[in-house]
């Protein structure tokens, strides 16, 4: 049986401000000084992406954008399958504090790579295992609906790590070691009730020059 082939990428680099702060699933736009100095990147990606795809972002404005700059630089226009569960980690009442206010608010100590612990759940939001537990079925659904099929999805860090914990039964703290950046490409497939990891972060690399 054919293996139904998932390319993730993060979305690119949200806007100076938005950074300064943990956002976690607001609404936040893409940084323009980003988007032009990163053409390569997505040229990259254009010419490294299968053709054809389907094509799934989430909900949120930064993965719906990403995706058009990557079709603007030569993928394909195609049509976005939009999956609201594929969204980033609800950080709550959190969310808009910059990251000075929210070191004083944690009940857990921080993950050393996170700024919070896999466990830790703010007011009104999601722990990593919550996002993880919408996740998952989202990535069982569409690799059922889509055996032998390649499926490109611009999506958040916090859902590439969940997909990965899920693909590895990796707990919260462990998925958050990995460093998932933004415009890195991670590959998963689906082997019948077997996922296999591909690569994790895959970025384009440019020889240097040699004297």
């Amino acid at each position: 049986m054919e293996p139904a082939r998932f390319f993730l990428i993060r979305h690119a680099l949200v806007e100076a401000t938005a950074r300064a702060t943990l956002y976690g699933n607001m609404d936040v736009p893409l940084c323009d000084l980003s988007l032009k100095g990163e053409v390569a990147l997505y040229r990259w990606l254009a010419a490294r992406l299968p053709r054809p795809a389907h094509w799934v972002t989430s909900a949120l404005v930064r993965t719906q954008a990403t995706a058009r700059a990557i079709f603007a630089a030569g993928y394909p226009d195609r049509d976005l399958a939009i999956e609201p569960d594929l969204a980033e980690q609800s950080l709550g009442e959190w969310q808009g504090l910059t990251h000075e206010v929210v070191v004083e608010l944690l009940r857990h100590p921080a993950h050393p790579f996170w700024p919070h612990a896999a466990v830790e759940q703010p007011p009104g939001g999601e722990s990593f295992e919550d996002l993880r537990a919408r996740v998952a079925p989202v990535m069982d659904r569409l690799a059922e609906a889509h055996r032998g099929e390649d499926v490109v999805i611009v999506a958040h860090g916090g859902s590439i790590r969940a997909a990965l914990a899920h693909a590895l039964a990796l707990d919260g703290h462990q998925a958050l070691t990995f460093s998932i950046k933004n415009l890195s490409l991670t590959r998963l497939e689906k082997h019948g009730s077997d996922w296999r990891v591909v690569s994790v972060n895959e970025e384009p690399w440019i020889m240097p020059d040699v004297e």
